[in-house]
Protein backbone atom coordinates (compact mmCIF):
# COMPACT_ATOMS: atom_id res chain seq x y z
CA UNK A 1 0.00 0.00 0.00
CA UNK A 2 1.34 3.16 -1.20
CA UNK A 3 2.16 5.86 1.34
CA UNK A 4 -0.07 9.21 1.98
CA UNK A 5 0.97 12.59 2.26
CA UNK A 6 -1.47 15.24 3.35
CA UNK A 7 -1.17 19.46 4.17
CA UNK A 8 -4.42 19.92 6.28
CA UNK A 9 -4.13 23.83 5.68
CA UNK A 10 -2.00 26.53 4.80
CA UNK A 11 -1.00 29.94 4.08
CA UNK A 12 1.61 29.25 0.83
CA UNK A 13 0.83 30.52 -2.38
CA UNK A 14 1.55 27.28 -3.37
CA UNK A 15 2.62 23.70 -1.86
CA UNK A 16 5.04 22.58 -4.62
CA UNK A 17 7.90 21.57 -2.48
CA UNK A 18 5.39 19.07 -0.40
CA UNK A 19 3.82 17.60 -3.49
CA UNK A 20 7.81 16.82 -4.87
CA UNK A 21 8.58 15.22 -1.52
CA UNK A 22 5.41 13.21 -1.54
CA UNK A 23 5.96 12.61 -5.29
CA UNK A 24 9.87 11.25 -4.66
CA UNK A 25 9.19 8.85 -2.08
CA UNK A 26 5.89 7.49 -4.72
CA UNK A 27 2.92 8.68 -2.07
CA UNK A 28 -0.25 10.14 -2.49
CA UNK A 29 -0.44 13.72 -2.38
CA UNK A 30 -3.61 15.65 -1.27
CA UNK A 31 -3.71 19.29 -0.08
CA UNK A 32 -7.29 21.28 2.25
CA UNK A 33 -7.88 23.80 3.92
CA UNK A 34 -9.22 22.40 7.23
CA UNK A 35 -10.18 24.95 9.95
CA UNK A 36 -12.53 22.46 12.03
CA UNK A 37 -11.92 19.20 14.14
CA UNK A 38 -14.09 16.92 11.87
CA UNK A 39 -13.10 18.27 8.27
CA UNK A 40 -9.38 17.54 10.14
CA UNK A 41 -10.16 13.86 10.70
CA UNK A 42 -11.56 12.93 7.40
CA UNK A 43 -8.57 14.85 5.67
CA UNK A 44 -5.63 12.88 7.96
CA UNK A 45 -7.47 9.21 7.13
CA UNK A 46 -4.10 6.93 6.59
CA UNK A 47 -1.89 9.59 6.40
CA UNK A 48 1.60 8.63 6.87
CA UNK A 49 2.86 12.21 6.63
CA UNK A 50 0.16 15.32 7.57
CA UNK A 51 1.57 19.26 7.30
CA UNK A 52 -0.08 20.90 9.87
CA UNK A 53 -0.70 24.61 9.80
CA UNK A 54 -3.24 25.78 12.31
CA UNK A 55 -5.46 22.62 11.98
CA UNK A 56 -6.11 21.52 15.21
CA UNK A 57 -4.43 18.43 16.40
CA UNK A 58 -6.27 17.71 18.89
CA UNK A 59 -6.24 14.21 20.96
CA UNK A 60 -9.57 13.63 19.24
CA UNK A 61 -7.71 13.84 16.11
CA UNK A 62 -4.31 12.39 17.13
CA UNK A 63 -6.17 9.14 18.01
CA UNK A 64 -7.52 8.96 13.86
CA UNK A 65 -3.92 9.07 12.91
CA UNK A 66 -2.05 5.32 12.19
CA UNK A 67 0.47 4.56 14.57
CA UNK A 68 3.94 5.70 13.39
CA UNK A 69 2.30 8.78 11.62
CA UNK A 70 4.02 12.32 11.56
CA UNK A 71 2.72 15.37 12.23
CA UNK A 72 5.18 18.21 11.10
CA UNK A 73 3.66 21.79 12.40
CA UNK A 74 4.51 24.29 9.82
CA UNK A 75 6.71 26.90 12.06
CA UNK A 76 8.07 27.73 15.89
CA UNK A 77 5.18 26.73 17.52
CA UNK A 78 2.98 23.71 18.48
CA UNK A 79 -0.05 25.26 20.44
CA UNK A 80 -2.86 23.47 18.76
CA UNK A 81 -0.70 20.26 19.07
CA UNK A 82 -1.79 17.98 22.00
CA UNK A 83 1.83 16.73 22.70
CA UNK A 84 0.80 14.58 25.43
CA UNK A 85 -2.22 12.83 23.29
CA UNK A 86 0.57 12.10 20.00
CA UNK A 87 2.79 10.14 22.63
CA UNK A 88 0.01 7.79 23.39
CA UNK A 89 -1.00 7.32 20.17
CA UNK A 90 2.62 6.69 18.56
CA UNK A 91 2.34 9.71 16.78
CA UNK A 92 5.98 11.67 15.64
CA UNK A 93 5.73 15.78 16.15
CA UNK A 94 8.05 17.93 14.47
CA UNK A 95 8.30 21.31 14.07
CA UNK A 96 10.53 23.64 11.74
CA UNK A 97 12.19 26.19 14.68
CA UNK A 98 14.84 27.57 12.44
CA UNK A 99 13.36 29.17 9.34
CA UNK A 100 12.02 32.71 9.98
CA UNK A 101 14.71 33.67 12.99
CA UNK A 102 16.01 36.71 10.43
CA UNK A 103 12.68 37.31 9.56
CA UNK A 104 10.02 37.18 12.62
CA UNK A 105 13.65 39.89 14.42
CA UNK A 106 13.44 41.94 11.77
CA UNK A 107 9.87 42.78 12.19
CA UNK A 108 10.38 42.67 15.86
CA UNK A 109 13.25 45.25 15.40
CA UNK A 110 11.45 47.41 13.32
CA UNK A 111 8.57 47.22 15.22
CA UNK A 112 10.40 48.55 18.90
CA UNK A 113 11.97 51.18 16.43
CA UNK A 114 8.77 52.77 15.38
CA UNK A 115 6.89 53.04 18.23
CA UNK A 116 10.10 54.14 20.55
CA UNK A 117 10.39 57.04 17.92
CA UNK A 118 6.67 57.49 17.97
CA UNK A 119 6.15 57.11 14.17
CA UNK A 120 2.54 55.84 14.50
CA UNK A 121 1.23 58.63 16.72
CA UNK A 122 3.12 61.57 14.23
CA UNK A 123 1.47 59.43 11.20
CA UNK A 124 -1.71 59.85 12.95
CA UNK A 125 -1.60 63.21 14.14
CA UNK A 126 -0.44 64.77 10.42
CA UNK A 127 -3.13 62.44 8.64
CA UNK A 128 -6.00 63.96 11.04
CA UNK A 129 -4.96 67.79 12.04
CA UNK A 130 -3.25 68.52 8.98
CA UNK A 131 0.34 68.82 10.72
CA UNK A 132 1.85 68.53 13.92
CA UNK A 133 4.20 69.44 16.58
CA UNK A 134 6.91 67.24 17.81
CA UNK A 135 6.32 67.51 21.28
CA UNK A 136 2.77 66.60 20.67
CA UNK A 137 4.00 63.10 20.96
CA UNK A 138 5.31 63.73 24.62
CA UNK A 139 8.20 62.37 26.17
CA UNK A 140 10.65 61.08 23.55
CA UNK A 141 13.73 59.33 24.89
CA UNK A 142 17.00 58.78 22.73
CA UNK A 143 18.66 54.97 22.06
CA UNK A 144 21.54 56.09 23.73
CA UNK A 145 19.81 55.85 26.88
CA UNK A 146 16.49 53.57 26.48
CA UNK A 147 16.71 50.23 28.13
CA UNK A 148 15.52 47.62 26.05
CA UNK A 149 14.52 44.59 28.06
CA UNK A 150 14.47 40.84 25.83
CA UNK A 151 11.89 38.62 27.94
CA UNK A 152 13.77 35.38 26.41
CA UNK A 153 17.08 34.71 24.98
CA UNK A 154 16.83 32.70 22.88
CA UNK A 155 17.86 32.61 18.92
CA UNK A 156 15.25 34.99 18.00
CA UNK A 157 15.51 37.44 20.66
CA UNK A 158 19.80 37.11 19.95
CA UNK A 159 18.94 38.04 16.64
CA UNK A 160 16.67 41.36 17.67
CA UNK A 161 19.73 42.02 19.58
CA UNK A 162 22.22 42.04 16.96
CA UNK A 163 19.71 44.46 15.36
CA UNK A 164 19.85 46.77 17.86
CA UNK A 165 22.98 47.08 19.47
CA UNK A 166 24.40 49.19 17.09
CA UNK A 167 21.75 52.05 17.65
CA UNK A 168 23.46 52.03 21.35
CA UNK A 169 20.51 50.55 23.47
CA UNK A 170 21.23 49.15 26.45
CA UNK A 171 19.84 45.54 27.30
CA UNK A 172 18.29 43.69 30.55
CA UNK A 173 16.93 40.07 29.62
CA UNK A 174 14.93 37.52 31.25
CA UNK A 175 15.69 33.94 30.64
CA UNK A 176 15.86 31.10 33.28
CA UNK A 177 16.72 28.59 30.63
CA UNK A 178 19.78 30.44 28.98
CA UNK A 179 23.41 29.91 29.59
CA UNK A 180 25.59 32.47 31.52
CA UNK A 181 27.74 32.48 28.93
CA UNK A 182 25.15 33.92 26.08
CA UNK A 183 24.50 36.57 28.33
CA UNK A 184 28.36 37.48 28.89
CA UNK A 185 28.77 37.16 24.80
CA UNK A 186 26.11 39.47 24.38
CA UNK A 187 26.54 42.16 26.99
CA UNK A 188 23.10 41.58 28.54
CA UNK A 189 22.18 41.98 32.13
CA UNK A 190 20.26 38.70 33.18
CA UNK A 191 17.61 39.84 35.63
CA UNK A 192 14.69 38.62 37.34
CA UNK A 193 11.21 39.26 35.65
CA UNK A 194 10.07 41.63 37.94
CA UNK A 195 13.89 43.76 37.80
CA UNK A 196 12.72 43.89 34.04
CA UNK A 197 9.75 45.16 34.04
CA UNK A 198 10.97 48.38 36.46
CA UNK A 199 14.40 48.68 34.23
CA UNK A 200 13.39 48.62 30.80
CA UNK A 201 11.94 51.50 28.77
CA UNK A 202 10.72 48.88 25.66
CA UNK A 203 10.07 44.88 26.17
CA UNK A 204 10.52 42.41 23.36
CA UNK A 205 8.77 39.45 24.46
CA UNK A 206 10.63 35.92 22.87
CA UNK A 207 8.81 33.66 25.49
CA UNK A 208 6.53 30.35 24.30
CA UNK A 209 3.13 30.15 25.49
CA UNK A 210 3.25 27.68 28.45
CA UNK A 211 0.64 27.77 31.42
CA UNK A 212 3.23 28.88 33.43
CA UNK A 213 3.33 32.24 30.91
CA UNK A 214 -0.04 32.98 30.44
CA UNK A 215 -0.64 36.86 30.76
CA UNK A 216 3.21 37.29 31.97
CA UNK A 217 2.56 40.62 30.83
CA UNK A 218 -0.52 41.57 32.89
CA UNK A 219 -1.53 44.06 35.73
CA UNK A 220 1.56 43.57 37.84
CA UNK A 221 3.82 44.08 35.00
CA UNK A 222 2.55 46.78 33.59
CA UNK A 223 1.99 48.96 37.07
CA UNK A 224 5.53 48.31 37.55
CA UNK A 225 6.90 49.32 34.13
CA UNK A 226 7.94 53.09 33.95
CA UNK A 227 5.67 55.54 32.52
CA UNK A 228 6.42 55.93 28.63
CA UNK A 229 7.28 52.68 27.91
CA UNK A 230 6.49 50.50 24.90
CA UNK A 231 5.69 46.70 24.34
CA UNK A 232 6.26 44.14 20.94
CA UNK A 233 4.66 41.14 20.78
CA UNK A 234 6.32 38.57 17.81
CA UNK A 235 5.78 35.62 20.02
CA UNK A 236 2.78 34.62 21.32
CA UNK A 237 -0.85 35.66 22.09
CA UNK A 238 -1.25 34.13 25.05
CA UNK A 239 1.16 36.04 27.11
CA UNK A 240 -0.12 39.06 27.67
CA UNK A 241 -3.51 40.12 29.15
CA UNK A 242 -4.90 42.38 26.06
CA UNK A 243 -7.30 43.98 28.87
CA UNK A 244 -4.60 45.13 30.96
CA UNK A 245 -2.60 46.23 28.21
CA UNK A 246 -5.37 48.41 26.98
CA UNK A 247 -6.12 50.21 30.33
CA UNK A 248 -2.10 50.69 30.32
CA UNK A 249 -2.40 52.40 26.93
CA UNK A 250 -4.98 54.51 28.21
CA UNK A 251 -3.93 56.07 31.01
CA UNK A 252 -0.40 56.78 29.54
CA UNK A 253 1.93 54.35 31.36
CA UNK A 254 2.38 53.27 27.66
CA UNK A 255 3.55 55.51 24.93
CA UNK A 256 3.39 52.82 22.41
CA UNK A 257 2.67 49.20 21.66
CA UNK A 258 3.07 46.63 18.38
CA UNK A 259 1.26 43.28 18.68
CA UNK A 260 1.44 41.07 15.96
CA UNK A 261 0.01 38.32 18.19
CA UNK A 262 -3.07 38.22 20.48
CA UNK A 263 -5.27 36.16 22.02
CA UNK A 264 -8.02 35.65 20.99
CA UNK A 265 -6.41 36.03 17.43
CA UNK A 266 -7.48 38.14 15.30
CA UNK A 267 -7.80 40.50 17.83
CA UNK A 268 -11.71 41.06 18.64
CA UNK A 269 -13.49 43.85 16.77
CA UNK A 270 -14.58 46.03 19.75
CA UNK A 271 -11.29 45.96 21.38
CA UNK A 272 -10.27 49.65 22.26
CA UNK A 273 -6.63 48.36 21.01
CA UNK A 274 -8.25 48.56 17.54
CA UNK A 275 -8.23 52.87 17.46
CA UNK A 276 -5.20 53.72 19.81
CA UNK A 277 -3.05 55.83 17.43
CA UNK A 278 0.06 54.38 19.44
CA UNK A 279 -0.72 50.90 18.93
CA UNK A 280 0.65 49.21 15.71
CA UNK A 281 -1.18 45.34 14.54
CA UNK A 282 -0.33 43.20 12.36
CA UNK A 283 -1.77 39.80 11.22
CA UNK A 284 0.41 37.53 12.66
CA UNK A 285 2.92 38.24 9.90
CA UNK A 286 6.55 38.19 11.47
CA UNK A 287 7.21 35.05 9.92
CA UNK A 288 6.23 36.34 6.50
CA UNK A 289 8.58 37.20 3.41
CA UNK A 290 9.12 35.33 0.27
CA UNK A 291 12.57 33.74 1.88
CA UNK A 292 11.46 32.77 5.08
CA UNK A 293 8.66 31.03 3.81
CA UNK A 294 10.68 29.39 1.10
CA UNK A 295 12.76 28.28 4.05
CA UNK A 296 9.91 27.10 6.23
CA UNK A 297 8.38 24.63 3.19
CA UNK A 298 11.56 23.35 2.21
CA UNK A 299 12.79 22.52 5.62
CA UNK A 300 9.04 21.08 6.51
CA UNK A 301 9.21 19.20 3.35
CA UNK A 302 12.79 17.95 4.06
CA UNK A 303 11.49 16.59 7.42
CA UNK A 304 8.89 14.78 5.49
CA UNK A 305 11.53 12.73 3.74
CA UNK A 306 13.17 11.52 6.61
CA UNK A 307 9.57 10.32 8.01
CA UNK A 308 8.48 8.44 4.49
CA UNK A 309 12.29 6.95 4.81
CA UNK A 310 12.01 6.40 8.28
CA UNK A 311 15.26 8.24 9.01
CA UNK A 312 15.49 9.91 12.41
CA UNK A 313 13.77 12.91 12.46
CA UNK A 314 15.90 16.43 12.39
CA UNK A 315 13.42 18.57 14.84
CA UNK A 316 11.54 15.88 16.42
CA UNK A 317 9.37 16.94 19.99
CA UNK A 318 7.20 13.81 20.51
Amino acid sequence: MSQRVVVTDHAFRDVEFEKAIAVKHGAEFECFSCVETEETIKSIRNADVAFVNFAPMSREVLSRFKPGATVIRYGIGYDNVDIDAAKEFGVAVANVPDYGVETVADHAASSLLAVLRRLPVYDSLIKTNGWAKPAEVGPLRGFRSTTIGLVGLGRIAQAVHRRLEPFGFSFVAFDPFCSPEIFEQLNVKSVSLEELSEQAHAVSLHAPSTPENHHLIGREFLGRMQPGSVIVNTARGPLVDLDALAEAVQDGRLAGVALDVTDPEPLPADSPLRNFPQVILTPHAAFYDDDSLANLQRLASEEAGRALSGEQLRCRIA
